[in-house]
């Protein structure tokens, strides 16, 4: 095992891997900006090395800062967390080069499923469905005439990109040129790459994920997760299981599986799915990296992810056979964010001045807050995820509702998600499972 890992991420997650490497008897060291000399994973961890000023291209994604901080501390491993270079196939290589053990996906599993239109590719050869579309495109023209014989409504997303982020939906011909031209400006902005591809656009679909995790030869997963509360293709709300038909969810296992067996994935990933109300799924990418919603994986299988990751790293096999993972119960998350709902989410941050997580039977808090933290404007808005389980999801339902009126996050200006999870929790058409990835733009507008 790893005597020394560097953590080239900030705020909870680097404190989840903290935690998962304190219990493997892991020394860590934090890479962290200015902006997180106080944050609470540089106060928790053994050591801590500053990479840089506040903006993430000039310490996050600082490739030669964050080897050197490698190098400097005697780490022999380095866990990118999600984000920033979690899924750069370069860096992978460049770590290697240094002796250093990158803890994910081989660089050859990033760059076979971590370009989404490259993954289409790859899905065609495994066998595993996915959505009527194309290719990485040429020109204006070929989106036309692809857009031509796919039917309208379509949509175009980057190759390299996540989070929403030079996706366009587009029903017509005539507002397509503008359409790909405004994604390929937003993809070179976002990921310094403007290829996109283009899609059927699948209307009032659910978006289930599957987990898997793979040693390089055997693969296995750990069921699925429904991440169809989003807002702009932003998730918001995930549980574990979907609500699906058995034979649906049986059908999306077995194919993720098989498209992480055919590239020899290593590492924890997550393959994202479309499933329409007819029951149909289509394979749409994989995300080559432990993911933000990996927690109600975690409640319903009892499986570390994160420790896994590690073991899986240091060369070790698989601990588990597919028959030996449970699924037990449901788990729902909410993502805690500095935005203020009630003014379209704009960002509101401000400084923590009283804070109280709830807790209580099968609540389970993943966040970096503390009193008197003063939340750094220069990254993403998450301040931490609360998490259930109960036996059923009803009971998964009560338990998050009774643990978000204990929560308080306060302070001048801050304002948080929280009111609008609890709007959520309460929907009619959420209780009963009706969810779909326009939840958000149908059901709460109204």
């Amino acid at each position: 095992m790893f005597k020394k890992v560097l953590i080239a991420n900030r705020g909870e997650i680097a404190l989840r891997i903290i935690r998962a490497a304190r219990e493997l008897g892991i020394k860590t060291v934090v890479a962290h900006s200015e902006a997180d000399a106080q944050s609470l994973p540089v106060l928790l961890a053994d050591e801590a090395i500053c990479v840089g000023p506040p903006p993430s291209g000039q310490s996050y994604l600082n490739i030669p800062n964050i080897l050197s901080a490698a190098i400097v501390s005697g780490a022999d491993a380095i866990h990118p967390g999600y984000g920033f270079l979690a899924e750069n196939a370069q860096f992978a290589e460049m770590c290697a080069d240094h002796g250093i053990t990158f803890i994910g996906p081989t660089p050859e599993n990033m760059r076979a499923l971590g370009d989404k239109a490259t993954a289409r590719r790859v899905a065609r050869e495994a066998g595993v469905p996915i959505v009527p579309g194309t290719d990485a495109l040429q020109s204006v023209e070929e989106a036309l005439e692809a857009a031509a014989e796919i039917g309208y409504p379509v949509i175009l997303k980057a190759s390299a990109g996540g989070g929403g982020r030079g996706m366009r939906v587009v029903h017509t011909a005539e507002d397509l040129e503008r359409a790909v031209q405004q994604a390929q400006e937003e993809a070179r902005a976002a990921f310094g790459n403007p290829e996109v591809y283009l899609e059927k656009y699948i209307e009032e679909p659910k978006h289930v994920e599957v987990q898997v995790l793979g040693d390089g030869q055997d693969v296995i997963h750990l069921w699925e997760r429904d991440c169809s509360i989003q807002r702009r293709h932003q998730k918001l709300l995930e549980e574990a299981p979907s609500i699906l038909p058995e034979a649906v969810r049986k059908g999306l296992v077995e194919s993720a599986v098989r498209l992480a067996k055919h590239v020899g994935y290593t590492s924890a990933g997550t393959l994202e799915f479309l499933v329409d109300r007819e029951g149909n799924y289509y394979f749409i990418e994989m995300n080559t990296r432990i993911q933000v919603e990996h927690p109600v994986t975690e409640m319903v299988t009892g499986v570390d992810l994160v420790k896994e990751q590690f073991l899986i790293a240091a060369g070790e096999k698989l601990r588990f056979k597919q028959e030996e993972i449970p699924l037990v119960g449901h788990s729902i998350e909410v993502r805690v964010n500095a935005e203020d709902p009630d003014h379209n989410f704009r960002p509101a941050i401000g400084t923590v001045e009283t804070l109280l997580w709830p807790g209580g039977p099968g609540v389970r808090v993943d966040s970096h807050l503390f009193a008197g933290y003063k939340i750094p404007p220069h990254y993403d808005s998450l301040l931490g995820k609360i998490i259930v389980w109960a036996e059923t999801r009803e009971a998964a339902i009560t338990r998050m509702q009774r643990a978000l009126a204990e929560t308080v996050i306060d302070g001048p200006g801050l304002k948080t998600t929280i009111p609008f999870h609890q709007k959520v929790l309460d929907n009619a058409f959420f209780r009963r499972g009706a969810v779909y990835t326009n939840f958000v733009a149908r059901r709460m507008s109204e």
